[in-house]
């Protein structure tokens, strides 16, 4: 899949879901109610094996249907793994060189964690394709606005404490989309999920609609 198709697909599920801990046993039915809500991007961290065993399992399972990323990338030699594991994307929390290199060598899509403007300008420059506002929730939404001021042409997705009540204002201040960990997923079944999930998704996309 080409760099334009994954951003333009991360922007239409607007949502990123940000899945740490994963398991290839609990994945699918995770995965299965963010879907039904509307939400097709997914973010699974590799800090640990398991991560890449549940990437592995999403790609066979939903069979492109899902845009999955490896998140929690630290350095060159894991994004490798991660793009050897059939990920659509990689996602840093910080910004790594190494990791851009070797996405920029395999042609991958990466988001790279940056919190400053100079990190924001270092890490665009450096290659990446979505730069990662983290943590989000210690700066806020006017940071965001502040910053796309002078860095307007840098797409931006605030990752880090982003809830129901200020997605929209997240949204509003110019992020291509958020990135949203537990509060989607930490619910016993798959109905629960879809319920909790589908209003990030109706809050997203009221907010884009004003927006414009």
């Amino acid at each position: 899949m080409e760099k334009y198709q994954i951003f333009q697909r991360l922007m239409e599920s607007g949502v990123v879901a940000v899945m740490r801990k994963m398991t290839p046993e609990k994945v699918v039915s995770i995965v299965s109610g963010l879907k039904s809500a509307g939400i097709t991007a997914v973010e699974i961290t590799v800090e640990d094996n398991g991560g890449l065993e549940a990437i592995q399992t999403v790609k066979e399972h939903f069979n492109g249907e899902i845009l999955i990323g490896a998140g929690t990338v630290l350095d060159g030699e894991t994004a490798k793994e991660a793009i050897n594991a059939g990920v659509d994307f990689i996602v840093t929390p910080v910004v790594s060189k190494s990791a851009i290199d070797v996405a920029k060598r395999y042609g991958c899509f990466i988001g790279v964690g940056a919190m400053t403007p100079t990190e924001i300008l270092t890490a665009y420059e450096a290659g990446a394709d979505l730069v990662k506002i983290f943590p989000a929730d210690n700066l806020g939404p006017s940071y965001l606005k502040n910053v796309k001021g002078p860095l307007g042409h840098i797409p931006l997705m605030p990752t880090g404490g982003i809830n129901l009540k200020n997605i929209g204002d997240y949204v509003k201040s110019g992020a291509v989309c958020v990135g949203v960990g537990g509060a989607l997923y930490n619910y016993d079944t798959e109905e629960e999920i879809a319920a909790a999930a589908r209003k990030f998704v109706e809050e997203y996309q009221k907010a884009k609609m004003n927006r414009k």
